[in-house]
């Protein structure tokens, strides 16, 4: 049984009472994509706590993506309704890695597999992203590793 799921549901059941409507909004839309998750696939299961977060990361991402699209359209209001709901989402996710522990991670990574050259990025991130995973977007661990193996070395 997964202990983040039991935290999120009886999370959600405070926010109805207290009447926090962001709140409660966020929590229902997250159990629902960890439902989903459940279900997905051929045979349904139980989502451990890692792949919990996995989905409130990916769902995290989504709210700041949306935040950032409808700020650039100029529509405040909805941009911080988005913002709010990943402050909740955040909330739950493990504590995000700084640049100077994520190129840390990168240079391990990179002496761990004596990787040289841009042709070798896929080895630096296929050891460096189980470690920064929900810690770490991609986006920028890919961006450190590029900026790593770019150097002359």
């Amino acid at each position: 049984m997964a202990a983040l799921k039991d935290q999120l549901r009886a999370d959600l059941t405070a926010a109805m009472k207290a009447r926090d409507d962001v709140r409660t909004r966020t929590l229902r839309m997250a159990l629902t994509a960890v439902s989903t998750a459940e279900v997905a696939g051929s045979t349904s299961r139980e989502l451990s706590d890692d792949e919990v977060v996995t989905v409130l990361t990916r769902e995290a991402k989504r709210r700041r993506e949306a935040a950032d699209a409808f700020a650039s359209a100029g529509r405040a209001e909805q941009a911080s309704a988005e913002q709010a709901e990943g402050k909740v989402l955040d909330a739950y996710l493990p504590a995000q890695l700084g640049d100077d522990e994520v190129a840390a991670l990168v240079t391990a990574g990179i002496e761990q597999t004596g990787a040289t050259g841009m042709g070798a990025m896929g080895q630096v991130m296929k050891v460096v992203t189980p470690q920064t995973a929900g810690r770490a977007d991609g986006g920028r661990v890919a961006a450190e590793v590029r900026r790593q193996l770019g150097r002359p070395g």
